[in-house]
């Protein structure tokens, strides 16, 4: 599957998501039925991937974790906040960085309308 059809399939389900759902709910509440939604579609989605950090050889387990990771391919973290902040970003560049994926979603469910709270990183 191409990139561009994977991003839209993904925001596609996190539309369908916020459309049922709406505003105001808890991160978690949203990762599982956006993870319920992708497998409905035959998407491979694995929740709360941990991710361990490297550091000249050493392994660290840090408790860092991955909200969604999609086809081994594509990052997705979620958001429940009033507005993203550049501490999101962050967060995201880092878990991208640290498990060699290229590409990231940034989805903030707490907004009026979702097309509002999403973000796309591609490295």
């Amino acid at each position: 599957m191409k990139f561009d059809t994977l991003f839209n399939q993904v925001i596609g389900c996190a539309i369908e998501v916020h459309r049922e759902l709406g505003p105001g709910l808890l991160e978690s509440i949203y990762e599982e039925c956006l993870a319920h939604e992708l497998k409905q579609k035959d998407i491979k989605c694995v929740t709360q991937k941990h991710l361990p950090v490297q550091y000249k050889g050493l392994l660290l387990e840090c408790g860092y974790r991955i909200d969604l990771l999609i086809e081994n391919r594509l990052i997705v973290e979620l958001k429940c906040v009033e507005s993203l902040q550049p501490i999101h970003e962050a967060q995201i560049l880092t878990y991208m960085k640290m498990a060699k994926i290229s590409t990231g979603l940034l989805i903030n469910f707490n907004v009026k309308y979702l097309r509002h709270g999403i973000k796309r990183f591609v490295h």
